[in-house]
């Protein structure tokens, strides 16, 4: 039976999608369920499982956009997997067999072109140019009439470090990406304020707590936990900015679905956490982690990016001191962390060294105004310098459980 796999629907509104890369090659023996593909859609890259065992046949390419519903490829089911050794063709053999009918059928351009690619090279010289595999075009440039030497090579071998380039096709997710970005600059009135945070108290609690929050876990007591209460608590204060624009209205959320932004292979992805103020520190936790991994592997799913709310992206892991984040749209909102440095403060007339983050809210000035964005990030600058008033109600080991 000759099965032809079609490209499967990877979400509502997504009519084709790029093959980003076939995972086995035409002819291939494969097993049901195995991976076969990576599939980039504009909103995320998904694995296609073959499904069926056989041997497999490519229809399209890496790189071809296909319509969803297409086929590309079909998998022969009538072949087993001992008879595919059988089948394999001896490449090594069919090579040599082609290379000399080639000079049997002309043996004066054989002649020829060994002349022209003969290299009057030291066998040290030689092997450096067998390895890294320098054209005869870029010999050619020395001077042939004396033997190649070490240093020779190694001088073509850093001029082409210096002058090298390379090419390589945007994704679909990176396409869908770009226009989105291009999108919030053009249609949305973007501001960004900023503050600072004094880190003592979370670190503190951090360092007290991580141990047990570990053993009982299995996951780390992280920053994020903490910035995710602190903006489901802010939020109450200040709903415009859980809210976003439809046509002439304004939708605002009884609920916050909270985007966590993670920086993935493939691209920036912004899985969501489903009511996030519901959630207790480990739940954030263990969801976070989660999502990221399933981010990271190219596992997540459409649904588990649809839909947030407000959203948190951290620049500081990997060394950002401040940023204006973009706004993920169509929300109207998004916070931005950034590194944690140990800066001079003045506390009570006295100058104290505390490990200090500078935070960014980028919002739509369309309908958030001044006061409820300096507002929204005040409110979450005390929730965070003071966790066991604000989040905790003076109780730290019941909200974590421990």
């Amino acid at each position: 039976m000759l099965l032809e796999m079609k490209v499967p629907s990877p979400g509502e509104s997504i009519s084709e999608v790029e093959i980003a890369e076939w995972l086995v090659e035409d002819g291939e023996y494969v097993e049901k369920d195995q991976s076969i593909a990576e599939i980039d859609s504009d909103k995320a890259t998904l694995e296609l499982p073959a499904e069926e065992s056989g041997i497999i046949k490519l229809l399209v390419d890496n790189g071809d956009i296909v319509a969803v519903g297409e086929v590309v490829c079909t998998i022969d089911t009538t072949v087993e997997k001992e008879s595919k050794k059988n089948k394999e063709p001896n490449i090594e053999n069919d090579n040599k067999i082609q290379e000399e009918i080639k000079e049997s059928s002309n043996p004066t351009q054989t002649n020829e072109h060994k002349k022209e690619h003969h290299i009057n090279a030291t066998p040290l010289a030689s092997s450096m140019i067998s390895q890294h595999n320098i054209s005869i075009d870029k010999i050619k440039g020395q001077n042939v009439d004396k033997k190649l030497r070490k240093m020779d090579v190694e001088e073509i071998l850093h001029q082409e470090s210096l002058r090298s380039s390379s090419v390589k096709k945007m994704s679909s997710l990176r396409r869908k990406i770009s226009k989105r970005l291009v999108a919030v600059k053009n249609e949305t009135a973007m501001l960004t304020t900023f503050n600072e945070v004094d880190m003592t108290a979370i670190s503190d609690i951090r360092k007290e707590y991580k141990n047990k929050f570990k053993d009982k876990y299995g996951v780390n007591l992280g920053y994020m936990s903490f910035f995710t209460k602190a903006v489901t608590a802010a939020i109450l204060d200040f709903p415009d900015v859980n809210s976003m624009i439809d046509g002439d209205n304004i939708i605002q959320y009884n609920y916050a679905d909270i985007g966590i932004a993670v920086s993935a292979p493939k691209g920036l992805m912004v899985p969501v956490l489903r009511n996030a103020e519901l959630m207790k520190f480990s739940e954030i936790e263990l969801e976070i982690k989660r999502l990221a991994e399933k981010a990271r592997e190219g596992k997540i799913t459409i649904d588990e990016m649809l839909g947030g709310t407000f959203t948190i992206t951290n620049g500081g892991v990997f060394g950002s001191m401040l940023a204006t984040p973009i706004i993920n749209p169509p929300q109207s909102a998004i916070l931005g962390m950034h590194n944690i440095v140990d800066r001079p403060v003045v506390i009570e007339g006295e100058i104290k060294i505390r490990p200090i983050m500078f935070i960014a809210l980028s919002y739509d000035h369309r309908i958030i105004d001044g006061r409820e964005s300096v507002g929204f990030l005040c409110r979450v600058k005390e929730c965070l310098e003071n966790p066991k008033k604000h989040l905790m109600n003076d109780k730290m080991k019941e909200a974590l459980d421990l």
